[in-house]
């Protein structure tokens, strides 16, 4: 027997006064037992919004962090490989190896997560349909007739 209460139905009043008022809230703060420096931050940030801030556990903040330091790392391995080049000396860089291993991690953890492209997008399958509504939309800019946020200012 689940023991823990349900979740209101998304398409309910109830769902939309919680998801505004989370939105007001802004992200999730990391624990103190969970170390997130300022180069990590953003990643954080864009971590816990990613999924209902109801459904956050101290276990998956933990994860979150580890998360949100793995691309602050990937970033610098990536700044160090534009600065030195792929390679250095004759041979492949080292950051190049660690870059990848990194990313991997990143990867697995993020999915661990739910907050990977399938479980924030949709299948592959269903992004095209959203693709090509947005393609539909772009084609109407001209149209004077709908009305745009520069027009709306």
């Amino acid at each position: 027997m689940k023991m823990t209460a349900r979740r209101p139905r998304s398409d309910s009043a109830k769902a939309a006064v919680a998801a505004a008022q989370a939105v007001a809230l802004g992200p999730i703060a990391p624990p103190a037992f969970v170390r997130v420096g300022k180069a990590a931050r953003p990643f954080w940030n864009a971590i816990v919004t990613a999924r209902p801030r109801d459904t956050w556990t101290d276990a998956d903040l933990i994860l979150a962090g580890s998360l949100a330091r793995a691309y602050a790392d990937i970033e610098a391995l990536q700044d160090a490989i534009d600065r030195d080049g792929l390679l250095v000396d004759g041979k492949p860089n080292p950051a190049c190896d660690l870059l990848d291993k990194m990313t991997r991690r990143a990867l697995a953890t993020g999915r661990q997560l739910k907050v990977d492209t399938i479980a924030t997008v949709g299948k592959a399958q269903n992004i095209p349909k959203g693709a090509a509504l947005e393609r539909d939309a772009r084609a109407q800019l001209d149209d004077d007739l709908i009305p745009t946020l520069a027009t709306m200012q």
